[in-house]
């Protein structure tokens, strides 16, 4: 029903940028909040940052400053902006999305795209 796609990862060196994209594609109603997770090696996913609707965001201490989340409502789409990228940031970044659909107009379901590789390395 739901599609959630991630696109822009890839190989960077420390202090580079990199900018993320994920495209939300199916029967969509529409979408609430949307987030950046990421599982960096041998660890726990983690959330990165969110945005909702009206474009209220919040993120992880260890990006504030750093990263920059936003969103674009009549395309389904939600990008990252990272910069000032450190190894730490190695992970497999992971979109989210809270969405109704046309069948199921009265709940969100949470959907996941297949993640992309991000790695920092010199």
């Amino acid at each position: 029903q739901v599609q959630l796609v991630e696109s822009g990862g890839g190989l960077v060196q420390p202090g580079g940028s990199l900018r993320l994209s994920c495209a939300a594609s199916g029967t969509i109603f529409s979408i609430n909040t949307m987030r950046w997770y990421r599982k960096p090696p041998g660890k726990q996913r983690e959330l990165v940052a969110s945005i909702t609707s009206g474009r209220s965001t919040n993120y992880a201490d260890s990006v504030k400053g750093r990263f920059t989340i936003s969103r674009d409502n009549a395309k389904n789409t939600m990008d990252l902006q990272m910069n000032s990228l450190q190894p730490e940031d190695t992970a497999v970044y992971f979109c989210n999305a809270d969405v109704r659909t046309y069948s199921n107009r009265f709940s969100f379901t949470a959907y996941w795209g297949q993640g992309t590789q991000v790695t920092v390395s010199s």
